[in-house]
């Protein structure tokens, strides 16, 4: 049986009660974080709290705990679950509100809920074979940077993307690729890696973050612009990364092959490193 966290309390999952006034639930008005564990430990953990708290200040939560407490929290969250390979989901909303105003009143005790899923990302098919991606208008609102728990337009986008047969959406804004709908998107091109720079267009994906950082490390050249579909499908490779996927190859887009159609060896690399530093600073 799952053990989730709701409040300072480690509880089974289905015994978990949130309130249906919660802001979360009727507003949207929460951020999340999503955090891999390997071998038991948090991988990256500093950066995703750092997001987490960022993401917070921006829409005016405060943390409920210390980011210090949050982390010990999440610990204690893998160990009750003996957790060794997956995921932690971490939501904080701005809490149940009575009222049910778009403006909140004061002195809400924000809601903390986190639980555990079961994901292997070590020894996955996808990592051989790549995977495909479908493109689409990017419907979402303008703050992309904010992780938000609004995500009807990702769902739609992956759902679209399911139909399509892909794995992943990737959006399209004034003819430039923003990002996937729950991934960052990246190209390999004769001048290096090209992703998106950071904006409030993009979301800071903390495992592209590392993964450029360790491009870089290794003598690769990390070039940050918008690249267009034209330039996507003319790539030499693609791939996205996420904390749930890491790093995979894009073999296809919109049904035409990227390169030769499987993971190329720029991608293939860095999936590589990025597992080697996961093992090495998880905590």
């Amino acid at each position: 049986m799952s053990v989730a966290y709701l409040n300072g309390q480690y509880l089974p999952l289905e015994d978990v009660r949130i309130s249906p006034l919660d802001r979360g639930f009727l507003f949207a008005d929460g951020i999340y974080e999503v955090a891999a564990v390997i071998d038991g430990r948090l991988v990256d953990s500093a950066s995703h709290l750092a997001r987490l708290e960022r993401s917070c200040t921006e829409i005016g939560i405060a943390l409920p705990l210390t980011l210090d407490e949050i982390e010990a929290a999440q610990k204690a969250l893998v160990a009750h679950n003996g957790l060794g390979e997956g995921l932690v989901y971490l939501q904080i909303t701005r809490g149940a509100d009575v009222t049910r105003d778009f403006i909140p009143p004061a002195g809400l005790q924000p809601t903390l809920f986190m639980f555990v899923q079961d994901k292997s990302f070590l020894d996955v098919p996808a990592a051989k074979t790549g995977v495909a991606v479908a493109t689409m208008a990017d419907l979402r609102w303008a703050r992309r940077d904010i992780k938000s728990v609004g995500l009807l337009a990702q769902a739609m986008a992956k759902m679209a993307a399911k139909e399509a047969g892909a794995q992943e959406a990737w959006m399209i804004e004034d003819g430039f690729i923003t990002e996937g709908a729950s991934s960052t998107a990246f190209i390999v091109t004769d001048e290096g890696i090209v992703t998106r720079p950071y904006s409030q267009s993009v979301l800071a994906g903390c495992t592209g973050a590392a993964l450029t950082a360790l491009a870089e490390e290794s003598g690769i050249a990390v070039i940050r612009r918008p690249f267009t579909l034209a330039e996507a499908l003319a790539a030499k490779e693609a791939f996205m990364t996420s904390a749930s996927t890491f790093c995979l190859s894009i073999v296809r887009i919109d049904g035409q092959p990227v390169g030769d159609g499987t993971p190329g060896p720029v991608a293939t690399r860095l999936r590589e490193l990025y597992i080697d530093f996961a093992r090495r600073t998880a905590v």
